[in-house]
């Protein structure tokens, strides 16, 4: 596996990473053993960047990642995200009720480390986000402890995620920031406006989440009844049944350009993504190992210039049916 750096600070990893959200949270049933056969796996095959968080199940998603890596921890990058405001699970309030808001008082970043090194059984984490920003809370004063963390070792590199270019700026400004993780891919690409010009300005890396669209990319989902009664992915705008429609005439435009290159969809996809700079480390989630191993050979696959164009051409953005999010998520994002 080739290896990309996030951030001035030399953070090497892996050029295609493993999302983990979907082994424990918002895809449907998972299966935990079938999951740590897959992360290890990730390994055998060059994989070194992880990524999980503590919303992610919650909290069970850091556990399996640390149970699964435990042997290889000298040879992988684990990142994990806090930021949300997560209740005590009871009878009443479960699942994604659990959620009530987002968290960044300085105090709370701090407790909310120290679990999830517990929970991924490690003694310094290698990548820490802000998972969405705290609008109560100034970037500076959230930066300033997470920085207070690196200093502690109990981080070694910072993060964001789906903020402005105005906030990624003033966080930079209090510590160096290694990576932006947001939503990049070929059928969302309103990071190209601004926050990715900015990470090649300030030498950031960007990790895009959802680099194959949440499955979308694949060409294997053609309508949200394929999908498990408790996917997140039924209740969003592009996964409804006229949306998914229409934009799957899109995506069938693309299916003959990747058949000529002689590769999937979703290869050519994250092979696209790749070109579009060497800061970029997409994750893409894989849960089975037939799927990593056709995500982690999209690294090997290197595009002309005409290909590309021809790719950005035929997945038109303007012409996608349907937002990303749902209103409360967007509201969540850009701030």
């Amino acid at each position: 596996m080739k290896t990309r750096t996030l951030g001035r600070n030399g953070l090497q990893v892996s050029a295609i990473g493993l999302g983990c959200m979907g082994m424990s949270f918002g895809y449907g049933a998972s299966d935990d053993a079938t999951s740590i056969k897959t992360l290890q796996h990730a390994v055998d095959l060059g994989v070194t960047h992880f990524d999980t968080a503590e919303l992610y199940g919650p909290y069970v998603n850091e556990e399996l990642v640390g149970r699964a890596l435990k042997a290889v921890r000298n040879k992988v990058t684990i990142a994990t995200k806090f930021g949300f405001k997560i209740l005590p699970e009871s009878k009443e309030v479960q699942g994604t009720a659990r959620l009530v808001g987002v968290d960044s008082r300085p105090q709370h970043v701090r407790d909310v480390v120290e679990a999830s090194l517990k929970r991924l059984g490690v003694e310094t984490i290698d990548l820490l986000y802000q998972h969405r920003v705290d609008p109560q809370v100034p970037i500076e004063d959230v930066v300033g402890a997470m920085a207070d963390l690196v200093r502690a070792g109990k981080v070694r590199h910072l993060g964001l995620s789906e903020m402005s270019a105005a906030t990624l700026r003033r966080a930079h400004a209090v510590h160096p920031i290694a990576a932006v993780q947001s939503e990049y891919s070929l059928w969302s690409r309103d990071q190209e406006q601004e926050i990715l010009p900015l990470c090649a300005e300030l030498g950031i890396g960007f990790v895009p989440y959802s680099p194959l669209g949440r499955g979308f990319l694949t060409g294997k989902i053609n309508s949200p009844q394929q999908l498990a009664a408790d996917d997140f992915r039924r209740s969003l705008p592009r996964f409804q049944e006229g949306a998914l429609q229409s934009n799957r005439i899109l995506l069938d435009a693309l299916t003959p350009l990747a058949s000529e290159r002689g590769c999937t969809p979703a290869q050519l996809a994250l092979a696209w993504l790749l070109a579009q700079g060497d800061y970029i480390v997409p994750i893409p989630g894989a849960r089975q190992i037939r799927h990593l191993e056709e995500n982690a050979a999209a690294a090997d696959i290197v595009l002309r210039a005409d290909e590309l164009a021809a790719i950005r051409t035929v997945l038109d953005e303007d012409r996608i049916v349907g937002q990303r999010y749902n209103k409360p998520e967007l509201e969540l994002i850009n701030r």
